[in-house]
């Protein structure tokens, strides 16, 4: 595994309450607690592999880039990227009360000074990428995965939310629509107001590959742009939450339609981590101990729609 790092990010090449499980302030105890662990992401180059928000790393032509900005906020959000398919996997983050705040606006590029507004990311080569940006002219829009509204809390986060590594093609009725609904709850469950022990541990994508095991999708491309732009054809979300009573999580799934469907109920959306994972071949929440993750992974629908209020 090479590791190169620079300013502001890191990338790495890569060859009813039992649900609510105890759980300790500081998610580095948790992670080197003296439990079983068989499927934890190596950290021995880089140890923000071990943050609860990320999934397993698929490896092979991929690679992991690590976003952070210089300020007590520390890592922004990270996205595994996919060199041959020239597509994101995934991107994962944190939220909770005190990044919640906003001390900015919304990222508009000055055009005029050359700025672009959805930049190429900084720490990925030209050869694993388009020659342009493939979003313009498509009719997808630029579907953040990270979302802008997150990141408030510095320019310089709000900035790396554009980065079209960050970004999958989505219909305006989906983007504006489902996606943005299933955001704004997000936003809702963590927010400035939230007690300083609650933390949302967040990983949002498309669906770009095909799964072969029972239960995975074998048609996950709603199309493929003849500039080679793979377009997902379900999005997802997969949440872990912890608070003072311990850990839970569940999932969103989402077909990718050009509908407007924001006035859904988003309990119509749920599933559990576990079918997500049979569903996307990705294993989330990897960094857990085993027991702790197979209870919050494999609550029932019903369980989960109460634990979460929807």
């Amino acid at each position: 595994m090479n590791l190169h790092i620079s300013k502001l990010s890191a990338i790495l090449f890569l060859g009813l309450l039992p649900w609510l499980t105890s759980c300790s302030d500081d998610d580095e105890d948790l992670g080197s607690a003296a439990t079983a662990n068989v499927n934890r992401n190596d950290a021995s180059k880089e140890p923000a592999l071990q943050r609860l928000e990320f999934p397993k790393v698929k490896g092979g032509n991929s690679l992991v880039i690590i976003h952070t900005t210089n300020d007590e906020y520390g890592i922004n959000y990270s996205v595994e990227w996919d060199c041959d398919k020239k597509s994101q996997r995934w991107s994962c983050y944190q939220m909770y009360a005190t990044n919640r705040v906003q001390n900015t606006k919304r990222y508009y590029a000055n055009t005029s000074k050359g700025e672009q507004q959805y930049p190429y990311d900084p720490n990925l080569s030209y050869k694993d990428y388009f020659s342009q940006d493939p979003y313009w002219g498509s009719g997808y829009d630029h579907g953040h995965i990270c979302p802008s509204a997150d990141r408030l809390y510095s320019l310089a986060a709000n900035i790396q939310t554009f980065y079209l590594t960050n970004m999958q093609p989505q219909r305006n009725a989906f983007n504006a629509g489902l996606w943005q609904s299933m955001e704004n709850k997000l936003r809702a469950w963590i927010s400035t107001g939230s007690k300083k022990e609650d933390t949302l541990y967040v990983c949002k994508g498309g669906t770009i590959d095909v799964v072969e095991s029972e239960g995975g999708i074998k048609d996950p491309i709603l199309t493929t742009l003849t500039n080679g732009l793979i377009v997902p054809k379900y999005f997802y979300m997969a949440l872990l939450r912890k608070s003072s009573t311990g850990y839970k999580a569940m999932a969103f799934w989402a077909e990718h339609l050009n509908e407007d469907h924001s006035n859904d109920n988003l309990s119509n959306y749920v599933i559990n981590i576990r079918e997500l994972e049979r569903r996307t071949g990705i294993d989330f929440f990897c960094n857990l101990p085993d027991a702790v993750e197979n209870e919050v992974e494999t609550m029932s629908i019903e369980n989960i729609k109460w634990l979460w209020n929807l």
